[in-house]
């Protein structure tokens, strides 16, 4: 029950493809190029610093034999290599964390722009709380993979590169005993690498549903409360997190046994170092600070190898949450525009021959041969029983959907050939379930036109019959509404929208249900704003109450997606045997 698809449970395997889609990525730090690629020097340099050290070390202990002047010699040059280092490392961290703020910021805007403009067939195979986990899980991960996970992995990698060549001039006997077991240590570390990479990707999609079931329960929460569900939903939100914790823990024991190997490897190592370098010095092929130098390279060498599996691990899990981000940026957004509307309708509305079916379900035709002509300033109504196509029709008209056949046009011009954004700034909704954002009520009027000002808004809460409620609010029109406008009643809400409607001064009005879920005297208020409204426009209004459309200039009648009658209200109440006059008889014979 409530499952739905999850892309992030599909097994990706490391490769070519998926590594060059996630570098993909990158293209969104060329305005901070200059600055990261001054933190990669100052890694450089810091690495190399730390590689210098054990050599220094060597020479102390050699110079030990020598004099007194060149042992405070090598203790000054020691002293200058560690504040280099320090500034180094300093400037090093300061950058990164700089640039990936400013990167992470820019890309969640990005995405979130994005995202808002993908068209309503993206979000209908999407859950709203696996798209939150993207922006936020998913982002805040390559933030800590940025800032410190990617510059630890280079430095660690610069350490075991540049440490095995000075490894070679420090003693080539020695060094080429110790890396016969590498070769050992890099396979096992590719292949348990992989095995980490599919289980963190698992344990991310799961935190990922886990995250949808909390927001869907907390914006459904009083329907989880009326159905009496709290212990329902807590098994539901248990056996997500247990899977969370079986795959969790099955890749943290995966990641045990490979620091267990690591650990075995590197002191196995060492061990090994020093019982041959101690034979090479017996010999006289090496000095004793050279094997000191040698040891401590052999160290921070066997220290690296180790930290590069959990980095590696780290990386894995990143290079899967950018693939997931990513395939959201390849997904293709509705054109958009910006400015005022060049493109002005009149609402003149038609459709002929239009057939459609939802792109989840090709095998239902909702919209079968839709005939229907609405002239300019028309109020028309659509009745019919549930799932009859009323509301897909207002769908179509807003271009959610474009998938269908036949025409609908506007104004004598195809919908798919008008400018996308001009026609929905030019069409308002009102529609029975209405959702108010969590700021304030001007706020939430003023969505209707954001650069409205407070006369504007206040002349539509006017008209709309809101703005007596709103002043007996303590804070007037700053009220806060909370979250989804729990905080106001069904009526309020209702005016509010109505408001929001009337500030957008659209060319056509659909009321989708407005009136339907309201009692007698808000439904008088808000059918009396309702009425002001739709003077001089294009009105489509959607009903089951026949009372509320009752003076519409036409009516037309759906029944399984097609348009069974169609006339006034006195025309249709003539048609004997009629839908509409059986069903009117019916509410209206008391």
């Amino acid at each position: 029950m409530f499952k739905g698809e999850n892309k992030k449970t599909e097994k990706v395997k490391l490769n070519k493809e998926s590594l060059k889609k996630s570098l993909r990525i990158f293209q969104h730090l060329k305005p901070y190029k200059s600055a990261y690629l001054l933190g990669l020097i100052f890694l450089l340099l810091s690495s190399f610093a730390s590689l210098i050290f054990p050599m220094f070390i060597g020479e102390m202990i050699d110079a030990s034999k020598k004099s007194l002047d060149n042992i405070n010699k090598m203790a000054l040059l020691l002293f200058g290599l560690f504040t280099l280092q320090a500034i180094f490392s300093y400037f090093r961290i300061v950058l990164f964390v700089n640039v990936t703020e400013k990167f992470l910021a820019k890309l969640r805007q990005v995405t979130y722009e994005h995202l808002i403009r993908l068209p309503m067939t993206f979000f209908n195979k999407r859950r709203v709380g696996e798209l939150n986990s993207r922006i936020a899980s998913d982002i805040s991960l390559l933030q800590e993979t940025f800032t410190t996970t990617s510059a630890e992995f280079l430095r660690q990698i610069i350490i075991v590169i540049g440490g095995t060549i000075l490894l070679g001039f420090t003693s080539l006997k020695l060094a080429g005993f110790m890396l016969s077991v590498f070769p050992v240590i890099i396979i096992v570390a590719v292949v348990i690498g992989r095995k980490l990479r599919a289980y963190s990707k698992t344990v991310q999609a799961h935190i990922a549903d886990s995250n949808t079931i909390v927001e869907e329960t907390l914006q459904g929460i009083t329907n989880v409360k009326a159905f009496a569900n709290e212990i329902f939903e807590s098994l539901r939100y248990k056996n997500k997190t247990e899977e969370i914790v079986k795959y969790a823990i099955k890749g943290g024991k995966l990641r045990a046994a490979f620091a267990s190997f690591i650990i075995l490897g590197i002191f196995g190592t060492i061990a090994a170092v020093i019982w041959y370098g101690a034979r090479l010095i017996h010999q006289g092929d090496m000095s004793i600070g050279d094997l000191t130098s040698f040891l401590m390279l052999t160290i921070f060498i066997g220290a690296s190898i180790g930290s590069i599996a959990d980095l590696y691990a780290q990386i894995q899990k990143t290079i899967g949450a950018t693939e997931q981000l990513m395939e959201i940026l390849d997904e293709t957004p509705e054109e958009y525009t910006e400015g005022e509307i060049i493109h002005r309708i009149k609402g003149a509305i038609e459709f002929k021959k239009l057939s459609f079916h939802y792109p989840n379900r090709a095998d239902i035709e909702v919209l079968s041969k839709i005939n229907l002509s609405i002239n300019e300033g028309e109020q028309i109504a659509l009745v019919g029983a549930s799932g009859a196509g009323k509301s897909t029709i207002t769908q179509l008209m807003m271009r959610f959907y474009q998938n269908y056949s036949g025409q609908l046009i506007i104004d004598k011009t195809e919908i798919t050939a008008l400018p996308l954004t001009d026609l929905r700034k030019q069409i308002a909704i009102v529609p029975q379930d209405i959702l108010l954002f969590g700021g304030s009520i001007k706020e939430n009027i003023a969505y209707g036109k954001t650069d409205a000002s407070e006369e504007e808004i206040q002349a539509a809460a006017e008209q709309a019959n809101a703005h007596t409620f709103i002043k007996e609010f303590p804070e007037g029109y700053e009220t806060l509404v909370g979250d989804r406008g729990i905080q106001l009643s069904g009526g309020q809400r209702q005016r509010i929208a109505i408001a929001r409607a009337i500030l957008k001064d659209p060319k056509i009005l659909i009321l989708d249900e407005a009136t339907s879920a309201l009692d007698s005297e808000s439904e008088n208020l808000v059918q009396e704003a309702l009425d002001k409204l739709m003077k001089g426009r294009t009105s489509l209004v959607i009903a089951h109450r026949l009372a509320t459309v009752r003076n519409a200039d036409k009516i037309f009648v759906l029944e399984k997606g097609q348009i069974i009658e169609s006339g006034n209200h006195e025309e249709l109440s003539k048609l004997k045997n009629g839908s509409y006059k059986k069903l009117s008889e019916l509410q209206f014979q008391t």
